[in-house]
């Protein structure tokens, strides 16, 4: 079904199918089968993809604050750069794909691109980059060359993940089968946050950065040559005719918002959630390591992590039998449960308890969010819906709620001694600060459940 013309030809605007339509796909689009070949295809590049975000969203916090500045400002303003750059990224590629009927090309290319770029991580340092900018502080010239490097491999990481590689499994899922994928895709995050802190953390405790860098870059370049052989775009698309720019600018008119009210709410849900997710998300290795003084940090992340993971999977089911809208609450719930807890565990056993609870939230969370916002994205703006998801998930949470964490972490004042230098360290207000964001959700998520309910 082609777009519901409500203006003029030069002003289109598209409404997302209804649960009926999008079970059942018009041609072009996959009947409700998922076979091995997709399956394989979603976990291995969602899972390598993930693999480096873990090291972007988590270890480059530690990389900087290990090897070069331990000021949160700095670590807030690499978080919230890197968020407008996957953004702008996300926007152009989403729109270029859409008209192009094509995303294989744009995953196979960008992972590729996307290891080389994180393999080069392992060659800065704040001797390398004295040397060649003697002229300012080394310190603020290391920063200003991580940020940038930062952005470059985001723009790439984003273009093939966050554009292409989640249009195409929108493309290829529907409502009857979304939530069970996107609870998986939920739980890869954590799975991979495991296999780096299980296999590769120990490089980072030794400074061996290079090799970390290196070995993260060159599997997600093995898996780009493994995408051209096991994803296939999906015959007949949906395309956009539209031009790149005003298709980029379709999203954000306010006639677009009028016309699918269930997407923009679904995404204001995502952005307030976000935003609590990023107040101490780029913070929490250092708040277990440095303010909890838990050496088997890596231990207890790899048990939450991995209870996270299952509850994810198995919880996908229960999400797809009683609704994707109506989950939101209850998860919600068990979201602010698991921070209120971080905020007063102190002991290693207690750490994981509240770690399962906050985390398989956090999962569970993204799992219905974002099956959500599958559903209601019109057919032949699937790519652009990509874009969107990325102001509201990506760009908005990453430019508020670092600065909020920050601010809570100079509020508090406390610090560490290493070497004769004090260092700031996170408090447990940051989970507090969280839970205080995640309340905010209960308006865009009441609008949506009404909708549902009225509908």
């Amino acid at each position: 079904m082609g777009p519901d013309v409500t203006q003029s030809p030069e002003e289109t605007t598209t409404r997302a199918p209804d649960a009926a339509e999008a079970a059942h796909p018009p041609a072009g689009h996959p009947a409700g089968t998922f076979g091995a070949r997709r399956w394989f295809a979603v976990v291995i590049v969602g899972l390598v993809g993930q693999i480096a975000w873990t090291l972007e969203n988590m270890y480059l916090n530690v990389f900087v604050y290990d090897t070069i500045t331990d000021d949160p400002t700095a670590l807030a303003a690499m978080v919230a750069a890197s968020a407008v750059a996957a953004t702008i990224a996300t926007l152009l590629i989403g729109a270029v794909s859409d008209r192009l009927g094509k995303r294989r090309i744009f995953i196979v290319v960008g992972y590729l691109l996307w290891g080389l770029s994180t393999t080069a991580f392992g060659f800065v340092s704040v001797e390398g980059v004295g040397q060649l900018v003697p002229v300012i502080d080394a310190v603020v010239a290391t920063v200003l060359v991580v940020i940038l490097l930062d952005c470059v491999m985001t723009v790439i990481g984003s273009s093939a993940n966050d554009a292409a590689f989640n249009a195409w499994v929108t493309d290829v899922t529907t409502v009857s089968n979304r939530a069970k994928i996107e609870s998986v895709l939920a739980a890869l995050p954590l799975l991979s946050m495991l296999i780096v802190f299980g296999a590769l953390d120990g490089f980072t405790r030794a400074g061996q950065w290079r090799e970390f860098f290196a070995i993260i870059g060159f599997a997600t370049m093995l898996v780009g040559v493994l995408a051209w052989f096991l994803i296939r775009d999906v015959p007949n698309p949906a395309r956009q005719s539209d031009r790149v720019f005003r298709s980029i600018a379709h999203g954000l008119r306010p006639s677009v918002v009028r016309s699918n009210p269930a997407l923009y709410l679904a995404l204001s849900t995502w952005a307030v959630f976000g935003i609590s997710t990023q107040i101490f998300l780029p913070y929490l290795i250092i708040y277990i390591q440095r303010t909890l003084k838990i050496e088997e940090y890596a231990l207890v992340l790899a048990v939450v992590l991995l209870g996270a993971a299952v509850a994810s999977v198995l919880g996908g089911r229960v999400i797809d039998r009683i609704g994707t809208v109506r989950s939101i609450l209850p998860i919600a719930a068990i979201y602010v449960l698991g921070l209120a807890l971080m905020a007063i565990a102190r002991d290693t056993v207690f750490v994981i308890v509240a770690g399962l609870f906050m985390m398989s939230g956090f999962m569970l969370m993204t799992a219905a969010i974002g099956a959500s916002v599958r559903n209601f994205s019109p057919r032949d703006r699937v790519g652009s819906v990509q874009g969107l998801r990325m102001i509201f998930a990506i760009l908005l949470p990453m430019l508020i709620g670092p600065f909020i964490g920050a601010a809570v972490i100079r509020g508090a004042g406390e610090t560490y001694e290493e070497l004769g230098v004090a260092k700031q360290v996170p408090t447990a207000g940051i989970f507090v600060a969280a839970a205080v964001v995640t309340l905010f959700v209960l308006i865009p998520a009441l609008a949506l459940l009404r909708r549902e309910r009225e509908r």
